[in-house]
């Protein structure tokens, strides 16, 4: 059996990967997307540039990671057996870490992902594909239960949820907020 090669370089350190994913996010929200750069991530973190781009291809995927650990940190997925309350919960929690810099961030990385398509594929299997699995269980589970609404499929209910966050954070900046998880609860189950 063959060792793994050992790759060059010193080992990231999680000071420094914690110190650059904050940067990413003041900077973004201090001087938009547009203006973020590697550089000033790294100066912002106190590493040198040559550290971000050993890590990251660059600033597209430093906020995809910031924004991947903020989701996995504050969106639970509950299991209490009450399918309404747990995708009440699910989705409040999803609205709720949709604070002004993170919907920022998820509006310059969904662009990001329209223009470059190696980025844009990186983005749906890091991001939205783990948020859209953790929504199909729950919406699994209702279904199995008896209580999704019975027009719909696991797909499609996870595509009005999801759908609308995206409408919402994209196109009209309409609140994303308790009163939304409710009425989407309502809808997709009976």
């Amino acid at each position: 059996m063959q060792e793994k090669p050992i790759r060059p370089g010193r080992r990231r350190s999680e000071e420094s990967r914690q110190a650059i994913l904050g940067a990413a996010f003041e900077l973004l929200a201090e001087v938009g997307y547009a203006r973020l750069t590697v550089e000033g991530i790294a100066a912002r973190a106190g590493t040198g540039k040559q550290t971000v781009y050993r890590w990251w291809p660059g600033k597209a995927d430093v906020l995809l990671e910031a924004i991947t650990a903020h989701a996995r940190q504050h969106i639970a997925l509950p299991g209490t057996g009450d399918h309404a309350a747990d995708l009440r919960a699910f989705l409040a929690a999803t609205f709720a870490a949709a604070t002004p810099r993170t919907a920022d961030a998820l509006r310059a990385l969904m662009a990001e992902a329209q223009i470059d398509p190696a980025f844009g594929e990186r983005f749906r299997e890091t991001l939205l594909r783990p948020r859209r699995e953790a929504l199909a269980t729950l919406v699994d589970r209702a279904r199995e239960a008896g209580r999704l609404a019975p027009h719909l499929t696991t797909a499609t209910a996870v595509d009005l949820a999801f759908g609308t966050l995206w409408y919402r954070l994209l196109g009209t900046r309409e609140p994303l907020d308790d009163e939304l998880a409710e009425l989407l609860t309502r809808t997709l189950l009976r």
